[in-house]
């Protein structure tokens, strides 16, 4: 029992800073409306600030404590100047920029924290006066993580007497509510949004600063704690500052006792809450339902062109099929990946372009379809055209599961359950070693002798590819695909029609899912090996970065966001080692510069 009730302090510990960091998030995207993948990148920046600025302050004991909190403040003004200089140019565009602008944010943060303080990790200082342990039920128990324990109510308790005792405080919950009606009082947004976007980032450097005794600190500590932040928030629901803490309660307990119970299950337990939890109360457990019928993915800009004229097309053709003979074959194979990513991307496309349903987890689907066709392969020991062409059948099954619960919700709540898919799939291929291989992966995945030449494989995976985006194309001209668009733009008034709304973007779901797969086929026969990596969330992000890059609103898009993003990837790789801070910088400048995606502003101009 003694191990047990200390499992149960240092889940409660965990869950202190789980909420500061996710009751940050919350706050900035009940107001802003903003999906905030750099929230992770101010926490993580806040954690070095305190381990140089403790060394460097001639405090003595309290050193540590000051530099905590002038990390968490240098934090926040930097959130403020992000909002002011970045953020605030791009509200007008669609939502889904705005993400785009914080992922650039995380890649550029990324290379910066790694070149100041490299890329080793670094343990910080205790913290004074806390640096011990005190036995409780015959086990010892970390000091600093007790008065951890007792510091995140107070601070939820200073939060409560902000937003319910100041005048700044109720707009920012009203805000949340209804920011539109706040706007129309003659409140000025722009203020209400700086506000907010710097108490988030001091919340979020308030947690990465208090972290510094406790953990190593990693150049990708980032990327591990958005994610968990964005599974309390969810579970909580958006914009509830109570809900986060009530949801980090639920996740810190649960991580504690799982890794005692069930060791191999623990990294996925939250992400089969947060799939519960969602299935049943869609808007979280302190969330309010939302209020209109919206498409599964919110406020998406829909296609506002035709696809290119015949000839363009014609032409496009004739290059590709002459550029193997042309090209070196480090080129011909960097060919082959832009093709796998463009039908990744065109088959996500369908659902955020045609459909409005953002997915976070599309990646799932890419993966499935890479391990079904390796594993058909390799145990079944099937020929590689007929594993080629099962993925994809595996990865639409899977589609069709987790599609059936995922279109029942909108909003940011479809996307983190997709997510939440995602990560169990993740989980599974980790963890079954006597199939998967585990993070072994499959190997020796390759083409038969008569396909295995790089100009072979180029016009196989083009066949494949070019033949799925041109089915895509036609399934999103289809009164299918019209039917879809009507559901996007006014879902009220689609199902006033008689259109069976999540019928409709169930089947859009499998067909997106199986399409991906087909990508993940053509991507493992390419590489000859398939690794849990490939269903994770950074490979969900890498095909919604494609198509908001080369625009949400163009049925070329996709492709030109693939092409674009893979090139700008494999340039600026060969040149630096610090390739993700160039890579941030041409993201930031083309999402400033062209709000509407590179297709977006060539229809501009072609109109």
């Amino acid at each position: 029992m003694s191990l047990l009730f200390v499992q149960l302090l240092s889940g409660l510990a965990n869950a202190m800073f789980l909420f500061l960091i996710a009751s940050g998030l919350s706050l900035i995207f009940g107001v802003t409306r903003i999906v905030n993948f750099a929230h992770g990148s101010f926490y993580m920046l806040a954690a070095y600030f305190t381990y140089s600025l403790s060394a460097m302050l001639p405090l003595g004991p309290v050193a540590f404590y000051a530099a905590a909190l002038v990390a968490a403040f240098l934090v926040a003004g930097l959130g403020g100047l992000v909002e002011v200089l970045l953020l605030r140019r791009v509200y007008r565009a669609p939502e889904l920029y705005q993400l785009l602008l914080t992922f650039a944010l995380v890649l550029v943060v990324a290379d910066a924290v790694r070149f100041v303080w490299g890329a080793d990790n670094k343990t910080g200082p205790a913290a004074p006066g806390l640096a011990g342990s005190v036995p409780i039920a015959g086990q010892l128990f970390p000091s600093y993580d007790l008065a951890v324990i007792v510091f995140g109510p107070l601070v939820a308790l200073g939060l409560w007497l902000v937003f319910h005792r100041t005048r700044w405080g109720i707009l920012i919950r009203a805000a949340t509510q209804d920011r539109e009606m706040v706007a129309a009082l003659g409140v000025d947004q722009r203020r209400l949004f700086t506000g907010v976007f710097v108490l988030g980032s001091f919340l979020a450097g308030l947690g990465g600063a208090l972290q510094v005794p406790r953990l190593a600190l990693t150049t990708v500590m980032d990327t591990t704690v958005i994610v968990e932040a964005f599974v309390v928030v969810v579970i909580g629901g958006m914009g509830s500052v109570w809900g986060a803490l009530l949801a980090s309660l639920v996740i810190g307990v649960l991580n504690a006792y799982g890794v005692l119970v069930l060791p191999k299950a623990s990294i996925v337990l939250m992400f089969i809450v947060m799939a519960v939890v969602l299935i049943i109360r869609p808007w979280g457990l302190l969330g309010r339902p939302e209020v209109l019928l919206r498409a599964a993915g919110g406020a998406v800009a829909g296609e506002r062109r035709a696809p290119w004229h015949p000839a363009w097309l014609a032409a496009v053709g004739l290059v590709l099929l002459a550029l193997p003979l042309l090209l070196p074959t480090f080129w011909v194979w960097m060919a082959i990946e832009i093709f796998a990513f463009a039908l990744f991307a065109a088959s996500l496309h369908l659902l955020m372009g045609t459909g409005g349903m953002v997915s976070f987890g599309h990646a799932a689907y890419f993966g499935l379809g890479a391990y079904g066709a390796a594993l058909l392969l390799q145990l079944a020991g099937w020929p590689m055209p007929l594993a080629f062409l099962a993925g994809p059948v595996v990865a639409a099954a899977a589609a069709a599961v987790f599609g059936y619960f995922s279109v029942r919700l909108t909003s940011i709540y479809f996307a983190m359950l997709t997510l939440a898919f995602a990560q169990i799939v993740f989980a599974v291929v980790h963890q079954w070693d006597e199939v998967t291989g585990g993070d072994n992966g499959v190997l020796s995945v390759w083409p038969p002798p008569w396909l295995k030449s790089p100009v072979r494989y180029y016009y196989w995976a083009l066949v494949f590819a070019g033949t799925g985006v041109v089915l895509l194309r036609l399934v999103a001209a289809s009164p299918f695909g019209l039917a879809l668009r009507a559901v996007r733009d006014h879902a009220r008034r689609a199902e006033a029609v008689g259109i069976n709304i999540r019928a409709l973007q169930w089947t859009a779901f499998v067909v997106a899912g199986f399409f991906a797969g087909l990508a993940g086929a053509i991507f493992v026969f390419l590489k000859g090996s398939v690794f849990p990596v490939y269903t994770e969330a950074p490979m969900s992000v890498q095909p919604l970065v494609m198509v908001l890059l080369g625009g949400v609103g163009a049925p070329s898009g996709p492709l030109i966001g693939a092409a674009a993003y893979k090139l700008l990837d494999t340039v600026i790789t060969r040149y630096t080692d610090y390739w993700q801070v160039g890579l941030g910088g041409i993201l930031i400048a083309l999402v400033l510069a062209f709000p509407r995606g590179i297709a977006g502003v060539l229809d501009w101009r072609r109109s």
